[in-house]
């Protein structure tokens, strides 16, 4: 489908029926790539990929609690499409998902970042707003973006050919004002203070079992809700 044997061109686009690996492919791809994306890699015209995106996700309204595969699934989309199309995909109205959305960004966590969410993140990061990933692990915006800028970091070393260099002990003052700092401070305030990286700060702050303030994780979740009414 990519082009004739001799001279090399390319194909012209596909027409007529589809076939079911067309319409998997599609279904799978729908809501996280944009159409012109598709289109290119079915060879199909975009119009004819829209035509079968509305029939393999016809209008619905599924109403009522959602069940955890279905907040999985939101939040593979969230960030990738407008919620017109996460609506359709998920078969609810659109004030249903935006209310979800709501609700997700509530939820949060301080919890040290877990290697596989790490993965994850860089594999979404570039892709989707800092407020949607945020969201999307559970995490207050700060956090988002200190994880994006420790990749940063890292990925300026890889092409800089820098290599990492190991963190010196921590000294009781360092310890001591971490102790008294860390609830209320945020870890890339804190890890400017101190001369370290954001992971190093949390890191240690985890190892000694120092906590966020609630009322600060309120403050950061109201932080999220603003940036992302603002930036939409």
């Amino acid at each position: 489908m990519t082009g004739s044997r001799g001279g090399g061109r390319k194909a012209p686009p596909r027409r007529g029926r589809w076939s079911v690996h067309e319409q998997a492919r599609l279904k799978e791809l729908w809501g996280l790539r944009d159409e012109a994306a598709i289109a290119r890699e079915l060879n199909r015209p975009v119009q004819s990929v829209r035509r079968m995106a509305e029939q393999l996700f016809p209008p619905r309204k599924k109403t009522g609690p959602w069940t955890a595969r279905e907040v999985q699934d939101l939040k593979r989309y969230l960030g990738a499409s407008n919620r017109e199309v996460i609506a359709r995909i998920l078969g609810r109205p659109v004030e249903d998902v935006e209310r979800q959305i709501l609700e997700l960004g509530r939820i949060q966590t301080d919890e040290v970042w877990t290697r596989a969410e790490v993965a994850e993140f860089k594999r979404l990061y570039g892709t989707r707003r800092d407020e949607d990933l945020a969201i999307v692990f559970s995490r207050p915006i700060q956090s988002a973006r200190e994880c994006a800028l420790s990749k940063d970091k890292a990925f300026l070393r890889k092409v800089h050919g820098e290599s990492s260099t190991r963190m010196p002990r921590w000294a009781e003052s360092e310890l001591q004002l971490l102790r008294e700092k860390y609830a209320q401070s945020s870890n890339l305030e804190l890890a400017q203070e101190l001369n370290r990286s954001v992971k190093s700060v949390v890191s240690k702050a985890h190892n000694l079992g120092l906590k966020k303030d609630r009322e600060r994780l309120r403050e950061m979740g109201r932080e999220n809700v603003r940036l992302r009414y603002n930036d939409g």
